[in-house]
């Protein structure tokens, strides 16, 4: 029965590193879709979550959500763009500490498509600030305010990892989200891990918005060697395992 035992011990042991109890973390863009999904995952896990969006009835429902699951939800409801050192006030004064840091806004407030060479210089700049510009801004305000063994996670797209037609300006920024993770990683080890989930199509209300994919989504479900689109709880998941302590040799 040794090595039965010694396998159980292990296994044991991983199970109990995806425990997340009493730490404290930040998603932003957690007014709903995948945001709202780590948060509640996070929740699930054991985290106290800070919550930012713009629209302050979303947050309610996601607030709601964290609560519902016994953990403590901080609202900081606003536009991300030069906003993350205030969320991290915010977050100190309330928990006294930044264990977890989740910049998952994105997308674009314009829903239309175009070429990069039809693309307006401000819609450009735009997207950048939204997509690129706010997690660098919430990079350095988690870093400079966690503890050892803290982690940051930048949710990224795989439309910054090759040419994407139509939506160049959020790709470019995506891919630019990318080397700022690996430069952040090398910079703050051992002491911060950073990490990037990058996701294909996920069926969310933005994902829609942007694309337009009313009739298009078995098309596109087709195109993905599992047979579907993604789901926002599949990425929170991702999420779980890199802030955990099972992946604590991950950045």
């Amino acid at each position: 029965l040794g090595p039965e035992r010694r396998v159980l011990e292990m296994a044991t042991g991983l199970v109990d590193g995806f425990d997340l109890g009493d730490r404290v973390a930040v998603v932003t863009g957690s007014g709903q879709g995948i945001g709202r999904a780590i948060a509640w995952g996070l929740a699930d896990a054991g985290c106290d979550v800070v919550l930012n969006a713009r629209r302050v009835a979303d947050l309610d429902v996601t607030a709601a959500g964290v609560e519902e699951r016994g953990r403590s939800a901080l609202i900081a409801d606003g536009d991300i763009r030069d906003f993350s050192e205030t969320i991290a006030e915010r977050t100190i004064e309330r928990f006294g500490r930044i264990d977890i840091w989740v910049n998952n806004v994105g997308g674009s407030d314009e829903k239309t498509t175009r070429s990069l060479v039809d693309t307006p210089d401000d819609v450009f700049r735009s997207q950048l600030e939204l997509n690129l510009t706010s997690a660098f801004q919430g990079c350095k305000a988690a870093a400079t305010r966690m503890s050892p063994g803290s982690s940051i996670v930048n949710i990224s797209s795989g439309a910054g990892m090759r040419g994407s037609p139509f939506t160049g300006p959020y790709a470019a920024a995506k891919a630019g989200m990318n080397n700022l993770t690996q430069t952040l990683a090398l910079e703050l080890a051992p002491d911060i891990r950073v990490n990037t989930v990058a996701p294909g199509p996920v069926a969310t209300e933005a994902f829609d918005e942007v694309l337009n994919t009313a009739g298009k989504l078995d098309e596109i479900a087709a195109t993905i060697p599992l047979g579907r689109l993604g789901t926002p709880d599949d990425i929170a998941g991702a999420v779980l395992y890199l802030v955990s302590d099972v992946a604590s040799w991950v950045t």
